[in-house]
């Protein structure tokens, strides 16, 4: 037996080469199908809706009172 090249191999070492090849490419079709974009909005934590802004606030670095008309 010479399975040192694959013109010269066995029929054994050519359905071990054909499983593995199967094998490999039946593991990247599950990596690439279980690896599905994310959508942004659950991923990030970013509200579904947006949110209405409330009532304007004025702050101050002073002490004194400021009251705005």
């Amino acid at each position: 037996m010479n399975n040192a090249s694959l013109a010269t191999a066995d029929r054994i070492t050519h359905l071990k080469v054909v499983v593995l090849a199967l094998i490999a490419s039946i593991a990247i079709m599950v990596i690439g199908i279980t690896a599905h974009a994310v959508d942004d909005a659950r991923a990030y934590g970013v509200a579904a809706t947006p949110l209405k802004a409330g009532k304007a606030v004025m702050f101050s670095t002073t002490d004194t009172a400021t009251i705005v008309r």
